[in-house]
């Protein structure tokens, strides 16, 4: 099939997914796509039938705000009659989905037919989408789309919940690659950052309010009270310099490591001994399920799609959004009793091959050929 992917070029787990899906799928033989501001991440050059179009928005003095959603429909329109797409398989609602409809009706009215499907992946429902000034855009997007999708049971619930959807909508988890995180050279990573044999933290994020970052930093105060550890802290956002002010303020700093954006991760995933991800709200829970590929279990909050991932007292443990004090004794129960550590490494790993790649790529292969028809 010859599809187009739109999505956000970030470090974000609607960016990451969307890219690697279409990897995944230009390895399977498909001709994918990408129509986008920018190189996504995670992006393979080498592959001859992946492909990136530029979405560039002028500069035009008219303009206080510049209409990438119509510049995006155009590219779109334009992509689609060059490189014979059949399919278009846009990630987010805002302004992904409108722009998809936009083209749609714009190629059939020249006689063309391109179906779309609609990924919603958290932020838009849960944050952008309860909005009053973007519901009716994205009430409108979802119901024209040709097939929506959800990347947890509890993102589909939250969808129907705060929008007059009146079509259904599937639930296709994301997925991982258990090949990428086997096999990872550890020693030297430990070595850099817990030379004394420190038990090692890990948290993942961009490092926005709803991640609760702050929660990570007292989780680790406590924890650190206890025993010896260090705190590995991968990406950065708008949060970081309130994260700083707290680690001086807790005197943690000595201890704690600002890795920044990462763009291979394996590495310091396999180090770790724990993942801390105590988030207000999680569709899915992406970089707890990255962990449990490497045979890290996660303390985490028990809110939105995490624990469709992250098993309480199987993976981990769950706990309320802002309840420090019983993540900290989770985190202590796991860190300080060895053999319980070692059997939650082995179900972590056994959790995460349930949304290989191997499973999931297939469920988007059967609905792309069902919306095409």
């Amino acid at each position: 099939m010859r599809i187009g992917m739109v999505c956000y070029p970030t470090f974000g787990g609607s960016g990451v997914v969307a890219t690697e899906l279409g990897r995944e799928l230009a390895l399977k033989g498909h001709e994918i796509h990408f129509i986008t501001y920018d190189l996504p991440v995670r992006f393979d050059h080498f592959l001859p039938n992946l492909h990136y179009h530029e979405v560039r928005v002028s500069d035009y003095p008219l303009f206080d705000y510049q209409p990438y959603e119509l510049v995006l429909a155009s590219k779109i329109v334009d992509v689609v009659k060059h490189e014979k797409l059949e399919i278009l398989h846009v990630h987010y609602a805002i302004p992904h989905a409108s722009a998809a409809f936009m083209a749609r009706e714009i190629l059939k009215s020249e006689g063309i037919y391109l179906p779309f499907i609609t990924t919603l992946h958290g932020t838009d429902i849960t944050l952008v989408g309860k909005d009053s000034s973007f519901e009716p855009v994205i009430t409108f997007a979802i119901n024209q789309s040709d097939a929506v999708t959800a990347v947890s049971e509890d993102l589909r619930r939250d969808t129907f919940k705060h929008f007059k959807v009146n079509r259904e909508i599937e639930v296709i988890p994301n997925f991982i690659d258990l090949n990428r995180y086997a096999g990872c050279s550890t020693e030297g990573v430990r070595n850099t950052f817990a030379p004394k044999g420190e038990k090692l933290l890990l948290h993942v994020s961009n490092f926005r309010p709803v991640k609760r970052v702050e929660d990570t930093v007292r989780i680790f105060s406590k924890v650190r009270d206890k025993i010896p550890a260090k705190l590995l802290l991968a990406g950065d956002g708008p949060e970081r310099h309130r994260i700083e002010a707290l680690c001086r303020e807790l005197g943690t700093c000595a201890d704690v490591h600002f890795l920044g954006k990462l763009k291979y991760i394996e590495e310091v995933y396999s180090v770790a001994d724990l993942f801390l991800l105590p988030s207000e709200t999680e569709s899915f829970g992406l970089s707890a399920l990255e962990a449990m590929a490497s045979r890290v279990p996660v303390i985490s909050t028990n809110t939105g799609g995490i624990p469709e991932v992250n098993v309480h007292g199987e993976t981990g443990f769950t706990s309320a959004v802002g309840d420090v004090d019983d993540m900290a004794t989770n985190a202590l129960l796991l860190l300080q009793n060895p053999e319980m550590l070692e059997r939650f490494r082995e179900q972590a790993f056994q959790r995460a091959k349930l949304f290989s790649k191997e499973h999931i790529i297939p469920l988007y292969e059967s609905l792309y050929e069902k919306v095409r028809g």
